[in-house]
């Protein structure tokens, strides 16, 4: 029997690429009431290649919980090749979902069994590894499988306190 990709795992985060990004925290933080966001500039993964092609995709992200759920806002920092510029750059939607999950392999190998191809493939830190893809839907159809690198669970635990009784006050923090 075929694995299917929510096998790996529940959903862990619900993604945004907002046209406008600063409104996008507001809405989220003054109107949702979820927050506060932490803020992590200029991100690269390592070995980052979009359609297996090598990128130098630099991109922003803020983290927030809204319960066990991640809420992403993503921002692009440049033009390169990436899910965040061309053909997926859906906006202000829902741009992607995230499974967290214990071993990239397993998740490639499920993907590859449900026919789900590979858009951005990358290293996070020492040892963590990242592979978004287009279960076969298109733009906005688009998945994040992440094995987190070690020391990330301790941050999303950071964050996920933070927002447990959140008074409003710093709605956006820088992280790192």
């Amino acid at each position: 029997m075929t694995r299917k990709i929510t096998d790996l795992g529940p959903v862990g985060q619900l993604a945004y690429l907002p046209q406008d990004f600063d409104s996008a925290v507001k809405y989220w933080t003054e109107t949702m009431g979820v927050g506060p966001f932490y803020l992590m500039e200029n991100v690269a993964l390592g070995d980052c290649k979009y359609k297996g092609v090598p990128t130098g995709a630099v991109f922003s992200i803020a983290i927030a919980y809204w319960g066990d759920v991640q809420i992403e806002l993503i921002r692009a920092e440049n033009a390169e090749p990436s899910i965040y510029t061309g053909e997926y750059a859906v906006t202000d939607r829902l741009h992607h979902i995230c499974i967290f999950v214990d071993s990239i392999e397993e998740a490639r190998a499920a993907c590859a069994e449900a026919g789900a191809e590979i858009l951005v493939e990358g290293t996070v830190g020492a040892d963590g590894a990242v592979i978004y893809v287009d279960p076969g839907q298109g733009p906005g159809h688009v998945i994040e499988l992440l094995q987190n690198m070690t020391g990330a669970d301790g941050i999303f635990k950071m964050i996920k306190d933070a927002g447990k009784d959140w008074d409003g006050s710093e709605p956006l923090r820088k992280l790192g």
